[in-house]
């Protein structure tokens, strides 16, 4: 109930046609097209951007599973590091 129905925005449709003319409307249409247009190309260009600084790393990256064996080393070497010390003592 609270809603527009279809019968009013076909009215305000005519209206609309009415006071700004066909031609107007066409070109208010187009240029709003190219706008969208140039925006969706300018975020395009942007993302190889991103994309080659971070193949310009001299260093590999690497994986959870690399990252975690890694930590799981140097957890070992320094368990091994605390008994050594212990049985020193």
């Amino acid at each position: 109930m609270g809603g527009i129905s279809i019968w009013q925005l076909l009215i305000i449709a005519v209206i609309v046609v009415l006071l700004f003319g066909t031609k107007k409307l066409g070109s208010i249409g187009s240029d709003l097209g190219a706008s969208i247009k140039g925006f969706k190309k300018a975020m395009s260009d942007d993302e190889p951007k991103q994309d080659k600084t971070s193949q310009d790393s001299d260093f590999t990256a690497k994986t959870i599973a690399d990252k975690q064996a890694d930590t799981n080393q140097e957890q070992a070497k320094t368990e091994d590091a605390k008994r050594h010390d212990k049985e020193q003592v």
